[in-house]
């Protein structure tokens, strides 16, 4: 486990990986890249370390009730899967996705949001989540905050609690936290004004 005051320094390399591709997906959007960082074995592994100090630190497991931690960390399609199960096996956590409507097999819960085209919903199985297990969210980039809060009732729906969320990068220029009941930490932010970042899928953060 990486000291907290190494935690600027794992920033600093995070970021100077990210691209940028101005007027991507549609004119005026300029759009960032994290999947540099899975591309490279020590950013990746630079990555896990930061996101793993900080739950620990703020989530520490307790021998006696209500016992804290994380029991289950929940990723948000797509980019939420390329990090929460790697995070959920250095937390001793369960992971569990969370998918666009059609997805997934058996009985779900369903939830709508809106994005930029219409609304979209989100589902999640049935029993995926124990009543009152501990639950972190975790996905890429934080920026309107809809598919985020789309995500949290769901978890609220199973009967879990949540405890955070959790993003590798957020646009704190569209105010996307307000909008979430749980605290929100983010490693990187983007502070100067401009229109939303979009996924390749349209996907409203």
């Amino acid at each position: 486990m990486v000291d907290q005051t190494d935690l600027p320094n794992l920033q600093s390399h995070l970021r100077a990986s990210l691209r940028q591709y101005p007027d991507f997906p549609k004119p005026g959007i300029l759009f960032e890249d994290i999947l540099p960082i899975f591309a490279s074995p020590t950013l990746h592994a630079t990555l896990l370390q930061a996101l793993e100090m900080h739950v620990q630190s703020t989530h520490p497991p307790t021998l006696t009730p209500p016992f804290a931690g994380v029991d289950v960390v929940v990723g948000l399609e797509a980019r939420g899967f390329l990090f929460g199960p790697s995070l959920a096996l250095k937390l001793g956590a369960g992971f569990v996705p969370v998918r666009k409507a059609g997805k997934l097999p058996g009985e779900c819960v369903r939830v709508a949001y809106e994005k930029e085209y219409g609304t979209d919903w989100f589902e999640m199985q049935v029993g995926a989540i124990k009543p009152g297990q501990r639950v972190l969210v975790v996905d890429d980039i934080i920026a309107t905050g809809g598919s985020a809060k789309a995500t949290g009732e769901l978890v609220e729906m199973l009967g879990g609690v949540l405890v955070e969320y959790v993003f590798i990068l957020e646009l704190d220029f569209l105010k996307g936290r307000e909008k979430l009941k749980a605290p929100v930490y983010t490693l990187l932010k983007r502070h100067e004004e401009g229109e939303e970042e979009e996924e390749e899928e349209g996907v409203d953060k």
